[in-house]
């Protein structure tokens, strides 16, 4: 059952340039008994593959943007490899998750709403992007997500860039910071696989067929309602266990 949900999890997020952190955190603290170090680092393994899929299949329908990311990735890469590398308490990493899900929840929401007419979109400034990339660089590391699933509505409701070229950016941020964070973790002592490696297959199934269908079309306004639903039950699961 829970290869079945991880592979629906990359599909929908694969669809809008993520890499599905969040929902995979959510089901390995419903359905296993693993350890915060455990899940964070599975959820940046899987991360890998999935982000990976939409960034190429983004990047080959013409929405990629090496100008729009790269700052973002130079304030973000060093700090998610430095919240790779801390230690925090379980409290601490509950609530912190918590508030990533209630996020992702909210985020996946706004994506059942009709689609706008095209808007006149701007570069962000370089030090902004930076400050920005680094807040979420830091959280990504010490949680164990990718930070698109901030960064992508921060692109968006700032008119930096449209629905498309979110989703690239976003899916190579999430590639660069996942990457980080499992550094951070190894340097530390601190990477636990655990049983990830079983769950690559299911993700990157999903991952592809998502971000092949994300690169051309919305994904299905049913299962982003679902997903949200599950994340926000798992974030309030959170909120109340920490």
């Amino acid at each position: 059952m829970i290869h079945v949900l991880v592979c629906l999890i990359a599909m929908v997020y694969a669809a809008v340039g993520h890499g599905g952190a969040s929902g995979y955190l959510a089901l390995l603290a419903a359905f296993t008994t693993a350890s915060p170090i455990e899940m964070s680092t599975s959820a940046l393994i899987l991360n890998l593959f999935v982000a990976g899929c939409a960034w190429r299949s983004f990047w080959q329908a013409g929405h990629g943007s090496i100008q729009l990311i790269r700052p973002f990735l130079l304030g973000s890469v060093p700090f998610a490899l430095l919240g790779g590398w801390l230690r925090v308490s379980s409290p601490l990493y509950e609530g912190l998750l918590a508030v990533v899900l209630a996020f992702a929840a909210g985020r996946l929401a706004l994506l059942t709403r009709p689609s706008s007419s095209p808007i006149v979109t701007h570069q962000p400034h370089r030090g902004l992007a930076r400050l920005v990339g680094g807040a979420i660089g830091l959280m990504s590391g010490i949680v164990g997500v990718g930070g698109g699933i901030v960064l992508s509505p921060l692109m968006i409701l700032c008119r930096w860039a449209d629905a498309k070229h979110t989703a690239s950016a976003s899916a190579c941020f999430i590639v660069a910071n996942s990457l980080a964070g499992l550094l951070g973790r190894s340097l530390a002592g601190q990477l636990d696989v655990g049983s990830s490696l079983a769950f690559i297959g299911p993700a990157l199934v999903g991952g592809v067929v998502g971000s092949r269908l994300g690169a051309g079309v919305l994904p299905r306004p049913a299962l982003c309602r679902t997903l949200a639903a599950v994340l926000m039950m798992a974030a309030l699961k959170g909120v109340f266990h920490g």
